[in-house]
């Protein structure tokens, strides 16, 4: 019988598959390893073999002409005499190669290693600590110590202004931020004033994000969702990102979200046929990720539950997702979808973390929270909204709650 086994982390250049044949090589083998090592580049992959192993060492792979070489060397040294049915030990290896996927492709070939790397780059490390890291939030004096959230405000929907509550909060107790404040573009919303006076509209929005930023935990995350109004010429994203990185916050990335929204409220006309003032469209809204005194996020391993296949397709930071369809259902003019949130969480968060939504809404941050086994803390003004975010709250199964109240 023949085991294949794969070894993710044996070496920071190669992925390492293996098939135990439990017998000696056949001579024909031997040979094939040796056709293989010729027919490839080694800084792609090659080929190794003990008494009774054969191992690939791999890089990166045209898939197709692995699959075609070793058919032609199979057929070449005849190994269909050799072997009882599902013993070719080179069939082993080409279905363990398809069975792991890739990185991505780069020239025609799958990446297995090495996909997080600059390219072309000597020294990089180096290079790296030399130009240094996040220098605009190297000054911060944020605290390492946790605090636990008071229990009366876990699991909670609140109607009240979320500066005054977050202010209740000790310090480092909150895991995850998401938001989408008020776009200020004159949205019928049930209680907020929107279409302000900009200078108004900011010095409101960031005395609510001051508070966010001094409850959230030493390595928790602010995710704010932002469509600039462009028609105001108001980059919203940068003016927030200038916010957050003069508080000494480390600006970890920022996701595209294509909603493919093609009918805009305003058309690309502009000055119709002339460059004297064309206007722009938009078919998409961002997401600023922003880190408190560290990239990485301590967790509990047994809390992830992001697949590997969703985090491969997650970490590309350009995410096609329709807008939501039920916003006249909840009676709200600006949700954000919940796959939006799915992601977010799943990707940025542990299951037992506990999740804040300053701007809750009708609270599509709280319920996906709750769908996935996170803590919610969710603040809104308008008692309408909070009444319709505790409905979707009480419409998810019971057997959800077992992350709850601990």
């Amino acid at each position: 019988m023949i085991q294949a086994t794969s070894d993710t982390a044996s070496s920071s250049k190669y992925k390492t598959i293996k098939v135990d044949l439990q017998r000696p090589l056949y001579p024909q083998e031997q040979h094939i390893i040796e056709e293989l090592n010729q027919a490839f580049s080694s800084h792609d992959l090659y080929l190794t073999s003990s008494h009774i192993t054969i191992t690939l060492h791999l890089r990166c792979l045209d898939i197709d002409k692995f699959k075609q070489t070793i058919t032609s060397l199979s057929k070449k040294y005849q190994l269909i005499k050799l072997y009882k049915a599902k013993e070719n030990p080179f069939d082993h290896l080409i279905d363990q190669v398809c069975s792991i996927g890739s990185y991505g492709v780069k020239s025609g070939k799958r990446l297995y290693v090495g996909y997080n790397q600059e390219r072309k780059v000597k020294n990089r490390k180096q290079r790296q600590q030399q130009r240094g890291s996040f220098f605009y939030a190297n000054q911060d004096i944020f605290s390492t110590e946790e605090n636990p959230v008071p229990q009366h405000y876990v699991n909670e929907l609140i109607c009240d202004d979320s500066e005054e509550v977050l202010k209740k909060l000790p310090d480092n107790c909150i895991d995850l931020v998401l938001t989408s404040p008020p776009y200020n573009f004159g949205i019928d919303y049930d209680t907020m004033e929107d279409g302000i006076n900009w200078e108004k509209y900011f010095e409101k929005l960031f005395a609510v994000f001051s508070e966010c930023i001094r409850v959230l935990k030493y390595g928790g995350r602010i995710i704010v969702n932002v469509q600039p109004l462009f028609s105001d010429y108001i980059p919203s994203h940068h003016i927030i990102s200038d916010f957050f990185m003069k508080k000494n916050l480390i600006w970890k990335g920022e996701i595209l979200w294509e909603k493919h929204n093609y009918n805009c409220k305003y058309t690309a006309w502009g000055s119709w046929k002339s460059p004297s003032s064309p206007y722009l469209k938009y078919t998409w809204e961002f997401l600023e990720v922003f880190c408190k005194g560290e990239l990485k996020k301590p967790g509990n391993q047994d809390n992830i539950d992001i697949t590997g296949n969703e985090f491969k397709k997650w970490v590309y930071a350009k995410w096609d997702i329709a807008p939501e369809k039920n916003m006249k259902t909840y009676g709200h003019e600006a949700m954000f979808p919940e796959k939006l949130v799915e992601r977010v969480l799943k990707l940025f968060s542990y299951q037992d973390d506990i999740i804040l939504d300053p701007f809750n809404g009708v609270g599509s941050t709280t319920a996906v929270a709750k769908k996935l086994g996170r803590r919610y803390l969710g603040i809104d003004t308008s008692e309408v909204y909070t009444k319709q975010a505790q409905k979707r709250l009480q419409a998810i199964p019971s057997r959800l709650d077992q992350y709850t109240k601990k």
